[in-house]
């Protein structure tokens, strides 16, 4: 049997979740309600807080960036995922596959920082409750996000133009739902060694150095809280972080778990299946976790959504 050429590669072949056909309009169903609950929890979440004047404080700031980065995480792949599965196809361009590559690190980078950003101000509004307001200031939480953003473009561009020195077989097939980027780096030809350390010092950088920031924060604030001499004012300066802390260990614990589970079973299908709790469930579950917890945002709902039903009822 001839090897095939390497060359160029001018598209992919997603393979997606499933291969039966029977499953595939269950498939369709379940990620189309998946994503349309998900942007609709987010923009719901985006619009509370604009809308309403209580809510124009940096945390409410920092969340409704961060459902911002969800809807462009999740938008990245579950629509082509959708289409797809509709119009029975698999194929996607290479330059798709690489714009699709690139926005979906941009979104997951913004993410994780986004989630250490808000670490740090519940940080300072524990810790140092007196000069909370001179601390987070409106321009210090501006220039957090904007380095955030700034940021997850420089890693999505250093992914890319690292994929740009990658060199495929014809009719590579990825064993995923979207362009993962570990599974299209693994199915290259051959092995860039600089490229390999540059992509783990990467990782090491976005993963680390963002959950080092959370435990550092979060260890402060159990020190805290721990001073505190009331039962009731244990809670409610716990409650104060809680949505955020359950928001961080879905969004690093699903992820650190699919990452464990696909080094031990070495099975890139049983991998895509698991990828979808980090890249489709956590962020349509965020804004319940964030409303059901937090009254505040409650209130701001059940006016926006009053405010709707009147202008639409005129």
């Amino acid at each position: 049997m001839r090897p095939k050429n390497i060359t160029y590669v001018s598209e992919f072949f997603l393979m997606g979740l499933l291969e039966d056909p029977e499953l595939q309009p269950l498939l369709f169903g379940l990620f189309l309600s998946m994503y349309l609950v998900t942007m609709l929890g987010n923009l719901l979440i985006i619009l509370a807080v604009i809308s309403d004047s209580h809510l124009h404080t940096p945390m409410y700031f920092f969340l409704s960036n961060l459902s911002l980065a969800d809807i462009g995480y999740t938008s990245t792949t579950v629509p082509k995922m959708i289409v797809n599965i509709q119009t029975h196809s698999r194929i996607i361009s290479y330059g798709s596959c690489l714009t699709q590559m690139s926005i979906f690190i941009l979104f997951g980078c913004l993410d994780s920082l986004l989630l250490t950003v808000m670490a740090y101000d519940r940080f300072v509004a524990i810790c140092h409750p007196l000069h909370y307001t001179v601390i987070m200031n409106p321009c210090l939480c501006g220039l957090l996000v904007l380095v955030s953003v700034f940021i997850s473009l420089l890693v999505s561009q250093l992914h890319s133009l690292i994929l740009l020195e990658l060199t495929f077989f014809v009719d590579v097939e990825i064993p995923h739902f979207f362009c993962d980027p570990s599974q299209l780096f693994s199915l290259a030809c051959f092995e860039i060694p600089s490229s390999n350390i540059l992509i783990y010092l990467i990782g090491a950088i976005l993963g680390g150095f963002p959950l080092t920031g959370i435990l550092f924060s979060y260890t402060h604030i159990v020190s805290s809280i721990l001073r505190v001499s009331s039962t009731g004012g244990k809670y409610k300066v716990f409650s104060t972080c809680g949505s955020h802390l359950a928001v961080v260990c879905l969004f690093y614990g699903t992820g650190l778990g699919v990452y464990l589970s696909s080094t031990v079973s070495h099975s890139p299908r049983k991998g895509a299946v698991a990828s979808v709790m980090y890249t489709v469930v956590t962020p349509m579950l965020n804004p319940f976790i964030y409303s059901l917890r937090n009254r505040d945002i409650k209130k701001a709902m059940w006016r926006l959504l009053s405010l709707c039903h009147l202008v639409l009822c005129r």
